[in-house]
């Protein structure tokens, strides 16, 4: 059997045998959370946050079943509010379905560092541009991010300038979020907030955006510095 079809039976072993333990814990030993939930879902919290799968959001913030509404997309982007033009529109779907069914209070974007979508994004133009090219499409959503960071870190690296345009892409999808009525409605009627949130992978921190600062800080520091080449957390974005 080649090697890569050997894995690929270890990978679904492995799910096969992740969810036997999750049936054994919920419908097993404490059934009690699925019987609730069977009833319904009512999460408080819409997360958005990217496909990476380094970046399982209940993974990350040990959620359990019922606890978030997530919709995920490459590099955790918001479109701005649009009519229906025939186009497709799950990110906008799910926004729509967390205000209006589930009456969540908070919503979180899940930012992170070596984000693919970003460095797709700050990279060169494809030489060979076609119609089925999906991701530079989508990532045109975060061409506000990328203008902003190239015109205020035009002479950084080009990994500095993809850290930045993680953070600065976040703030660009939290702006786009007011462009939802019934974001804007709940938001101004003190019934939801809204939080940018910013998972550094190679630091092991979780940082969240403020306003008063301009800049996303720590909410959970890293356990130990990381080295003398570690890159400060702190990039005023704004």
């Amino acid at each position: 059997m080649p090697e890569n079809l050997a894995m690929n039976g270890h990978d679904l072993e492995k799910f096969i045998s992740g969810f036997e333990r999750f049936q054994q814990h919920h419908y097993g030993d404490d059934p009690a959370l699925l019987n609730e939930l069977q009833q319904g879902q009512h999460p408080r919290t819409l997360l958005i946050g990217c496909c990476d799968s380094r970046v399982d959001p209940g993974y990350l913030i040990g959620a359990e079943p019922g606890d978030i509404f997530v919709s995920r997309n490459v590099a955790n982007l918001v479109p701005p509010c649009a009519p229906d033009d025939g186009g497709y529109h799950g990110v906008s779907a799910a926004i729509q379905f967390a205000l209006q069914n589930l009456k969540v209070e908070r919503i979180i974007i899940l930012g992170h560092a070596q984000c693919g979508g970003i460095r797709a994004l700050m990279g060169p133009e494809p030489e060979n541009k076609n119609d089925f090219d999906f991701i530079r499409k989508w990532m045109k959503i975060a061409e506000p991010a990328k203008r902003s960071t190239l015109a205020k870190f035009a002479h950084a690296s080009n990994e500095v300038q993809c850290r930045v345009c993680e953070q600065s892409s976040i703030l660009n999808s939290l702006n786009n979020l007011m462009t939802f009525p019934w974001v804007k409605e709940a938001v101004k009627e003190g019934r939801l907030t809204v939080h940018g949130w910013y998972f550094d992978l190679a630091a092991g921190e979780l940082l969240a955006y403020s306003e008063r600062s301009g800049s996303f800080l720590p909410m959970v520091c890293a356990l130990e510095p990381s080295g003398p080449d570690r890159r400060p957390s702190r990039i005023t974005t704004a």
